[in-house]
């Protein structure tokens, strides 16, 4: 898939419009929230109209905005036949939405952030809540990113901390991606692997000017999150920036929806689970080869009776869908998981060598601290047995093999290798 072009400076309303115009597209629909329009939404309208192109709004004025049917149908009622391109003036919520009505209409999108909260800006997919379900549906990367730096900088300080978050996580996605790699044979590509790993690592070291809000730090933070965008984008899947830390945020995020409780910004779910599974990575460093070995021989393969039992106990009536995603291992034979078993313990040094990449959860806790983020569950407003029940379900809702499924093969659990300590930070 090609780049969309990037701009990032203030004013940058004015070169949406310009480029609008160049690009033949003289009908524009624009979709924003309440907050957004207010933001930004009503000055790309007025921009868009001075340049003497056909743009109205559709205001989405929900008192909680989310990718879900709900939405999308409201902006699909707004469309007519005669639209060119829609534009997304938002954040990752109003983007999923409008990338996901743009490509099943068969029309560009245009992507205008209001705030540097989430790496989704130029991916392939759209997050959606399908019946309580979170999934990723096939959409398409905006043609272009016109990003009004003031208007970032203004942003809640929140939604940088959630950026900031959401950039942390690629330390942990990035780990788990290497040991699907090596482990369940998914695709790999090293360069992006470096580049995501490049991107996380220039916020770390940026955290102060990002937590100063200042505009070198905020452009900073945006390049990062859309550069983990284009990883995704050039992979052509969410595996570079998306492991159990993310497996995680999803399960809290159904929940609150289950329960009628408000939403959480996703990256700063996403933070607070790195730091959870920061943790699993530390455990994991202390286990040497010998006790890996007796671990995995004493382990034996959970019947699918009993997987699902678990599946319907955290996941109710959507079980069945949740273990759709799950059938390579829950019909996994007796044979395929001694097979699994003796790979594991014959790449056990290399799971060391991953495990070593991740930074102790302190250090990402306390990067979190420094921007403003949470950094617990408790911090999130969640109660503390949702981070133990998290590391349990969350990892049936993807089939991909992180550090979660590696220390359910080593007989974790609450009274095992995870440890409830280890869900509590």
């Amino acid at each position: 898939m090609s780049r969309p072009r990037v701009v990032i400076r203030d004013g940058a309303a004015a070169d949406l419009a310009s480029w609008c115009g160049e690009a033949g597209y003289g009908r524009l629909l624009i979709i924003a929230d309440s907050r957004t329009r207010a933001a930004l939404g009503a000055a790309v309208e007025e921009a868009l109209r001075a340049a003497g192109l056909a743009a109205r709004s559709v205001v989405l004025d929900f008192p909680e905005v989310q990718a879900d049917a709900h939405a999308i149908l409201e902006v699909i009622l707004s469309l007519d036949a005669a639209d060119q391109a829609l534009v997304a003036v938002g954040s990752g919520t109003i983007t999923d939405i409008t990338r996901f009505v743009s490509h099943r209409a068969g029309l560009p999108f245009v992507s205008v952030p209001t705030a540097p909260s989430v790496d989704g800006f130029p991916s392939p997919g759209s997050p959606l809540i399908v019946r309580g379900i979170k999934m990723t549906a096939a959409a398409h990367p905006p043609v272009a990113i016109f990003a009004d730096l003031a208007v970032l900088c203004s942003a809640p300080r929140a939604m940088l901390a959630a950026g900031f978050g959401d950039m942390l996580g690629k330390i942990t996605s990035v780990a788990d991606w290497k040991l699907a790699s090596l482990l369940w044979d998914l695709p790999f590509d090293g360069k992006i692997a470096g580049r995501c790993m490049d991107a996380a690592h220039g916020c770390m070291d940026a955290a102060d000017e990002i937590a100063s809000a200042g505009p070198r730090g905020v452009q900073k933070l945006l390049e990062a999150l859309l550069e983990s965008g284009f990883c995704m984008l050039d992979f052509g899947s969410s595996l570079p920036a998306s492991g159990a830390e993310h497996h995680l945020s999803h399960f809290w995020e159904m929940k609150l929806l289950s329960e009628g409780r408000p939403a959480i910004l996703h990256g700063s779910k996403v933070g607070a689970a790195t730091v959870l599974v920061a943790g699993l990575y530390q455990r994991l460093r202390q286990v040497s080869r010998a006790d890996a070995a007796a671990m995995l021989r004493a382990v034996r393969r959970p019947s699918a009776d009993d997987e699902m039992r678990l599946i319907r106990q955290a996941y109710g009536p959507a079980a069945d869908q949740v273990a759709r995603t799950q059938a390579s291992f829950l019909e996994m034979t007796d044979p395929g998981w001694e097979r699994l078993a003796r790979k594991i313990e014959g790449c056990w040094e290399s799971i060391l060598e991953i495990a070593r990449e991740v930074p102790d959860p302190q250090e990402i806790a306390r990067l979190l601290k420094r921007v403003g983020g949470p950094s617990t569950v408790e911090e999130l407003g969640l109660p503390d047995s949702w981070g133990r029940q998290a590391i349990s379900a969350a990892h049936y809702l993807r089939n991909h093999f992180t550090v979660v499924k590696l220390l359910r093969m080593l007989g974790g659990g609450e009274s095992g290798i995870i440890g409830r300590e280890e869900a509590r930070k």
